[in-house]
């Protein structure tokens, strides 16, 4: 299969839209229901711990199985672009552009099949934020960041580094109005609703 059409394969796994199946069975609408987001920290909040953890689970899945299946036909390298589309499709889905979700875990995903070990510094990094500050975005932004640091400094390629870079690049431009909040100290902390 031609590497161009991989890529839009991966790009098309990222526009499914988990988070608003999961809202159909719950009953809350993410998109419209708290920060009207639909990624798994807004479904946690307006649905519960276990609708969140579906969302999470699938959006970690887009990225791992979009990547997964650029690493096996073409290595590293084409599974970060898979990877890095399917992140694109979550956030800029061409059904709704206007309403896709931060590609948090669509990326981890990505970097968990791809970079494994600097997954586990990702999530560390997003453990010790969320516990120190409580803002789910604060964790997300810090982790993306990390992970392009992470794989520079193991001695990655260039073109890995600037491939990783890119989608963290992705999240952290979608948190925008996030970090606006947060400067001003307005950003919720987190907190589920019902279970």
């Amino acid at each position: 299969m031609p590497e161009a059409l991989l890529v839009v394969v991966g790009y098309v796994l990222g526009t499914l839209p988990t988070a608003l199946l999961v809202g159909r069975r719950t009953g809350v609408d993410p998109t419209t229901a708290g920060s009207g987001n639909p990624g798994a920290s807004n479904v946690y909040r307006t649905s519960g711990r276990r609708a969140g953890a579906v969302v999470l689970v699938g959006d970690l899945v887009k990225g791992a199985l979009a990547s997964g299946i650029g690493l096996a036909a073409g290595g590293r390298g084409l599974g970060l672009a898979c990877g890095a589309a399917a992140v694109l499709g979550h956030v800029l889905p061409v059904t709704r552009l206007r309403r896709g979700g931060k590609g948090v875990a669509t990326a981890a995903g990505t970097v968990v099949v791809l970079f494994p070990w600097h997954a586990l510094v990702m999530v560390a990094v997003w453990a010790v934020v969320v516990a120190v500050t409580r803002r789910a975005s604060a964790a997300s932004i810090t982790a993306a960041a990390s992970v392009p640091v992470a794989v520079a400094i193991a001695g990655h390629p260039a073109g890995y580094v600037l491939g990783v870079a890119v989608i963290a690049a992705l999240v952290v431009v979608r948190h925008a109005a996030n970090i606006r909040r947060l400067v001003r100290g307005e950003e919720p902390a987190i907190r589920a609703g019902r279970t």
